[in-house]
């Protein structure tokens, strides 16, 4: 079949930014896509948690969401939105930050909120602490659609093979993981940890990210690697965006999947055993 991953540089004004990712998405299915992916936090980057608060809506009252549900049916394909910042009812006003797969009917398929939190000194420049910000989920998801099982990520998630391990036990034979990636790590990780997963797994990895330096009015701006990634279940590298924003088609042979896993059965080879 043929799908798109979607590279964004949005800012942290979810309005502002709508315009732009439903006329991509739009058009990624105007070329042909029927499976259409956009990045983590495809509705805001934002640094600051006051201005989070401002801006990010409920899931029931979120414009992102709404407007990509009005344009999945309107075009008759499947969208994997890769995350959206919501507003909760948590007592302690945490954030989710959580993925949803869209089916051609603009119907809510399946929901993910991310499992892993960046909690991370990089450099003495730069931190991250999302669990002050956002509440974890704990509940692993694959999701059922015509062409394949599904298993959701976001981002961090990806550096712990257990979850993905555990998404292809339960038949996934497609990871996304759809990011927002500091440049820091992405330059020293990204390829090796999404190719070590699809070869782990014998799925293949859709993850489509932000990329550049993200706008912002009134606080520091954020900067994100970009170089948006299919990688197939052997572990080939089918395309990486580079640093533009843009449209990014590719063909899904969902045959490879089973060839991968024939060649070096190593799901089927797994065995428990004590630990140290």
């Amino acid at each position: 079949m043929q799908a798109a991953l979607i590279q964004l540089n949005v800012s942290d004004t979810p309005a502002r930014n709508l315009a732009g990712t439903v006329e991509m998405v739009r058009d990624a299915a105007a070329q042909g896509a029927e499976f259409i992916l956009t990045p983590e936090v495809t509705n805001c980057v934002s640094t600051s948690r006051d201005h989070q608060r401002s801006v990010l809506q409920h899931e029931d009252d979120d414009i992102t969401l709404a407007a990509l549900r009005d344009v999945a049916q309107e075009t008759g394909i499947w969208l994997l939105i890769g995350s959206l910042g919501l507003k909760t009812r948590d007592a302690d006003g945490r954030f989710a930050n959580r993925s949803f797969l869209i089916d051609p009917q603009g119907q809510i398929k399946a929901r993910y909120d991310k499992i892993h939190m960046f909690d991370v000194d990089i450099d003495a420049g730069e931190s991250y602490r999302e669990s002050a910000g956002y509440r974890p989920g704990d509940q692993a998801v694959v999701a059922q659609t015509p062409f394949a099982k599904i298993g959701m990520s976001i981002c961090y998630d990806m550096r712990f093979p257990k979850l993905y391990q555990a998404l292809a036990d339960a038949g996934a034979t497609i990871l996304t993981m759809p990011a927002a990636f500091s440049p820091v790590t992405g330059a020293a990780h990204w390829h090796m940890l999404l190719r070590a997963r699809a070869i782990e797994t014998g799925c293949f990895v859709l993850a489509p990210a932000q990329t550049g330096t993200h706008a912002s009015d009134d606080h520091k701006t954020r900067d994100t690697y970009g170089h948006s990634l299919v990688v197939a279940p052997w572990g080939e590298v089918l395309l990486d965006a580079g640093t533009a924003p843009g449209i990014y088609p590719f063909t899904l042979d969902m045959a490879r999947v089973q060839e991968a896993r024939t060649r070096v059965p190593s799901l089927a080879n797994r065995r428990d055993f004590k630990a140290p």
